[in-house]
């Protein structure tokens, strides 16, 4: 019997051979860890964010009973509308530093980058429609422009994964008979992250430290994590001060860095997920034999196929698909 290179963990292996029904109980205690996941969540940001809280509302009343001792002759009552006034301006991005004189938020350049932020869900919610038919727009635009922008990143991850897999095919090349396909795909994925982390969060984040002066750099990469992963919470937006020169072209810019850093983030979804090893969806998928087998391979197989690509380098692709498992045959089809 020749010696066999399992991709999956035998346990995991072990425990999967024999079910063809899905693995409820599997699914159970992961959902069981999701919300164990969200209450640990909430716990630690309620002792993180709770003392500065309490120390920014004790400021707040200070400063506020300071300035009604300073000024007797201002009525309490009226002092609390006008707050009440600037906080809900404030709640629709119109600012009153300054005598609320700052530039409209719906120039052409603002509204461009506001459509960027609906239709690729990253949603800020630091500037939002205040007519009612900038509403009912709004949602109509949303619900053509999301899907018309999976659409758009679904090809062009299509068209982006062909450098990727040639690159990774120059990987197998090169590496053949010291690496395993494994440890090759591994370090295909560790060098796309870092090519990421660089090209789209490290000097990025140093662009919007040198152009927001209220920015330091863990504030930039902040932003550039919170806006690629499409969690947009809006506490920092660039070009919002009144201040930053171009603002126009700055908008537009940001707009453009979103876009194209949001589908080499999709990219490197679909470069993780083809990582049986990685790709825990598999854990909770139906398992036959048919297919099992195709998650197991003998050394005789590689070996003889290792050869093979020393003397003929377009059967590389052969070896990538049969070692390491093809794309367009998916362990969870039915």
């Amino acid at each position: 019997m020749p010696e066999t290179v399992r991709l999956l963990p035998e346990a995991v292996v072990a425990s999967l051979r024999y079910s063809s029904r899905p693995r409820h109980s599997l699914l159970f205690l992961f959902v069981m860890f999701y919300v164990l996941y969200l209450i640990t969540g909430g716990l630690i940001f309620s002792a993180l964010e709770t003392p500065l809280e309490t120390q920014l509302q004790q400021e707040i009343l200070q400063t506020r009973n300071k300035f009604l001792n300073d000024y007797p002759c201002i009525d309490e009552a009226a002092l609390e509308m006008l707050i009440r006034k600037v906080l809900t301006a404030s709640d629709n991005g119109v600012s009153a530093v300054k005598n609320a004189t700052g530039d409209s938020n719906w120039t052409f350049a603002k509204s461009l980058f506001f459509s960027s932020t609906i239709i690729t869900t990253i949603g800020y919610g630091q500037v939002s429609p205040i007519s009612e038919s900038g509403k009912i727009f709004c949602m109509i635009y949303g619900c053509i422009g999301i899907p018309l922008t999976l659409v758009l990143f679904s090809a062009l991850v299509e068209r982006m994964l062909i450098p990727a897999r040639w690159f990774l095919q120059l990987l197998v090349t090169r590496l053949a008979g010291q690496c395993r396909p494994f440890g090759v795909r591994l370090l295909h994925l560790t060098l796309y992250v870092s090519f990421v982390l660089i090209f789209f969060f490290f000097i990025p984040a140093a662009i919007f430290n040198y152009l927001e002066p209220e920015w330091d750099y863990l504030d930039s990469i902040y932003y550039c994590f919170i806006s690629l992963t499409t969690i947009g919470l809006g506490d920092y937006v660039p070009g919002d001060a009144t201040a930053a020169p171009y603002r126009a072209i700055y908008k537009i810019a940001t707009t453009c860095y979103l876009l194209v850093g949001l589908a080499f983030m999709m990219l490197f979804l679909t470069i993780f997920a083809d990582i049986p090893q990685l790709n825990l969806g598999l854990l909770f998928s139906n398992f036959d034999s048919e297919k099992f087998s195709k998650l197991t391979l003998t050394v005789d197989d590689i070996q003889t196929q290792q050869h093979t690509n020393e003397h003929n380098s377009p059967h590389i692709n052969s070896y990538i698909n049969t070692s390491m498992g093809d794309q367009s045959e998916r362990i969870s089809e039915p």
